[in-house]
């Protein structure tokens, strides 16, 4: 069953009657709607590619969490062999949040983590809708210091709508593994590419995204807040989202432009949740452009070159 959004409610009645007539035509198969049906196919089409050609920031956001796209499990289900799950930060707990382990890109041995969100009811509670406690973060600077150990590429896979806020997670030093996560992501030895597959917020996605390359998903959001969290602080309320969205230049085509990011990878007409193995598959084609150079690089250069990036941003301004 399709998850509609908001403002996709005009192409839900559309395509909600195709389906009817071809629901009717199966049941008695003397009805021929075919014809009806193709039209409403057509015309939903048409809906789909007019609501899509332009996004507003606030639209990109619902965009970008939707349900039904493809998150971090499926990209290592997909793109990934013989992948190895490692589990626990060897002081307190496994975090459930923050997947990662072994595994092989195109036959070359990597190290790949990312946040999970969960798909269902069970396994988005178990996965805290992928918020990342500081037992997750400091699980992440154990796999970076085991691909920079054994000259592993990093590949991290962004999907958070931030760190969890909880008075366990403060009372564990959040701030701290997130600190030390991003600090990790910054001297490590290896190639380190990162891709925002849907949210990437505040310091629970910088921490996986203080990469020699970042990528973001067409529709992907990156922010250092949430729209309604700065509605909120900004104006005293969070129904201001809309204006809060517009201004944090959120979206994979504003943050191209400001230099935070290096490049936008296309999705699928009507976002990643319509087609998630083009999807899939665009991401590991990303990934494959972006690690081949890198992978000829020295430590130290990419050391070097991954400073210099960080230190640059904001060096084009809001004007960009």
């Amino acid at each position: 069953m399709t998850n509609y959004l908001e403002f996709e409610k005009p192409l839900a009645e559309i395509e909600g009657k195709a389906e009817e007539l071809r629901a009717l035509a199966r049941a008695n198969e003397e009805m021929d709607v075919e014809k009806e049906a193709a039209a409403l196919d057509k015309k939903a089409a048409k809906m789909l590619e007019d609501l899509y050609k332009d996004l507003t920031p606030w639209r990109k956001c619902q965009v970008a969490r939707h349900p039904d796209r493809p998150h971090c499990k499926d990209y290592i289900e997909a793109l990934f062999t013989e992948f190895t799950p490692l589990a626990g930060d060897r002081n307190f707990a496994d975090d459930h949040a923050v997947m990662g382990g072994l595994a092989r890109f195109n036959d070359r041995p990597v190290v790949v983590l990312g946040q999970e969100k969960g798909h269902d009811t069970k396994s988005r509670i178990e996965r805290n809708f992928g918020m990342a406690r500081p037992e997750g973060y400091r699980k992440a600077v154990r796999l970076m210091e085991l691909a920079h150990k054994f000259g592993l590429p990093v590949i991290a896979l962004v999907d958070t709508p931030g760190a969890y806020p909880g008075k366990g997670a403060e009372e564990r030093g959040q701030s701290e593994a997130i600190a030390r996560a991003t600090e990790k992501s910054l001297e490590l030895g290896v190639p380190v590419l990162s891709v925002i597959i849907g949210e990437g917020g505040s310091g629970g996605a910088v921490a996986f995204a203080a990469a020699n390359k970042v990528a973001m998903l067409e529709h992907s959001v990156y922010s250092v807040i949430s729209p309604e969290g700065c509605a909120s602080i900004l104006w005293k309320d969070a129904e201001k989202m809309r204006e809060a969205a517009e201004a944090l230049r959120l979206t994979a085509q504003d943050l191209h432009k400001l230099g935070v990011i290096d490049q936008i990878i296309p999705e699928p007409l009507g976002g990643a949740q319509r087609n998630r193995e083009a999807t899939i598959a665009a991401v590991g084609t990303a990934l494959e452009s972006m690690l081949a150079p890198l992978a000829k690089k020295k430590p130290a250069t990419l050391v070097k070159e991954r400073r210099k990036k960080f230190l640059n941003i904001g060096s084009k301004g809001l004007a960009a």
